[in-house]
């Protein structure tokens, strides 16, 4: 079998933050996940939400634009998600979800 697994330990982990948050942009995820399961690189984190939309692992909520005081402009577009259909959730201990944070 050639390419990439179907399933990922990362979005399995993704899966179970976002039965927490309930719904989530990247860059919140990804500071959430560096907290409770140790370091990733952020491209991991949106290559695995993009591939869990594709699965269906994960659904797109809406998109929206903040305004706030970046180094890019004045403007951020965020997509927000959701665990999907498919999702493969897990429940977390306690001492991880004492961790999760909203940003």
């Amino acid at each position: 079998m050639k390419g990439r697994k179907n399933s990922s330990e990362i979005r399995e982990n993704i899966a179970s933050l976002l039965l927490h948050l309930k719904k989530s942009y990247g860059y919140e995820v990804y500071k959430n996940y560096i907290e409770v399961f140790g370091k990733v690189h952020i491209r991991s984190i949106y290559y695995n939400l993009k591939k869990g939309v594709a699965t269906k692992e994960f659904e797109i909520d809406g998109v929206r634009r903040e305004r706030g005081d970046y180094t890019w402009g004045p403007e951020s577009e965020r997509m927000y998600y959701t665990l999907g259909p498919a999702g493969n959730a897990k429940q977390l201990a306690e001492e991880k979800l004492k961790k999760i944070r909203k940003l």
